[in-house]
């Protein structure tokens, strides 16, 4: 398995000979999707979705999959990105070259104002190793996981809470995405409280890391 962490929420992940890109925004770089043969978005705000990162996937004929709202979005800024969208739910078990599970349905709550919108995290099994992305929610697949791509910064978010979705999911391994919001010295201090109350202390063994865009999880 090869995990590359892209700009903000965007990951593309490589097993046996299959590319698979998660949310490339409105932050992502391009290159993220170069090659891609799936692309799963989780939701519709900007910086998960961008019909022109899903246009150039397409050069290569990558399927998209994912929600109902999503795909009403796509067909209204882009009806040619569509003819290649399926549509998933919650629950639903696909099969896109590696397993993939539809989890959750609710974007986290912004402000009791906002209505909220839909919402579904991926869980990919890549051998045997199992990758989960919640998009923008807190909610856990409910089964282990052994690399968490955990939220750490947002309007909807505070530190406390990323800190106990990290602990709730437990995996060996956390990732920092949606990462663009917070300065360099936020993100910093996001760390220093990962690392001193998430991970279960010095010998649990886990590990959180922030990666610069472009680079992979060793």
């Amino acid at each position: 398995m090869r995990l590359t962490k892209f700009g903000h929420a965007c990951v593309r992940v490589e097993h046996d000979g299959v590319v698979v890109v998660i949310d490339p925004g409105s932050f992502t770089q391009r290159e993220a999707v170069d090659g891609a043969d799936v692309v799963l978005v989780t939701h519709q705000h900007p910086d998960h979705l961008d019909v022109e990162h899903l246009r150039a996937a397409g050069s290569g004929g990558a399927a998209i999959h994912t929600i109902g709202a999503v795909a009403d979005e796509i067909r209204a800024q882009a009806p040619d990105v569509a003819e290649r969208v399926a549509v998933v739910a919650p629950g639903d078990v696909l099969d896109v070259g590696v397993p993939v599970r539809v989890v959750g349905e609710k974007h986290a709550v912004i402000h009791a104002d906002y209505p909220r919108i839909d919402n579904s995290g991926f869980l990919l099994t890549l051998g045997d190793q199992r990758v989960y992305h919640p998009g923008d929610a807190l909610v856990g697949p409910g089964e282990p996981v052994d690399v968490l791509l955990a939220p750490v910064s947002a309007p909807w978010l505070k530190i406390g809470e990323a800190i106990d979705f990290v602990r709730d999911v437990a995996a060996p391994r956390t990732l920092a995405v949606h990462d663009r919001v917070y300065s360099e010295v936020g993100l910093g201090m996001v760390a220093m409280h990962m690392d001193n109350l998430a991970l279960g202390g010095p010998d649990s063994g886990r590990t959180f890391v922030r990666l610069a865009d472009g680079a992979d999880l060793g």
